[in-house]
């Protein structure tokens, strides 16, 4: 079975936004969040139209999210292309979330 090297790098980190950083910012739309378990940045899924979340990793190779509209308890690693469980490294939801769909 194959693991995430990077699931070990997963911090304890506090979201920048309460919703899409760069969509709030635009006034654009998203579908789900992701929250970058390396530094807090909040980005919209690839299912949202911007994909805010992926872009970030591409300009940071910051390799895991996690599933944050709300706190799903999984993770995934862009680079190792997995998901990972985060049991109980799942971020605490912090604010109401702002919906955007």
């Amino acid at each position: 079975m194959f693991e995430c090297r990077h699931a070990e790098q997963v911090e304890d980190v506090t979201p920048s936004a309460l919703g899409c950083e760069e969509c709030l910012k635009t006034g654009s739309r998203w579908v789900h969040l992701r929250l970058c378990r390396t530094c807090g940045h909040v980005g919209c899924c690839d299912d949202s139209p911007n994909r805010h979340a992926t872009a970030h990793f591409r300009a940071t190779r910051h390799p895991v999210i996690e599933g944050y509209d709300p706190p799903e308890g999984w993770g995934w690693c862009y680079v190792d292309e997995i998901f990972i469980e985060l049991g109980e490294r799942t971020t605490p939801q912090r604010g109401a979330i702002l919906r955007f769909k």
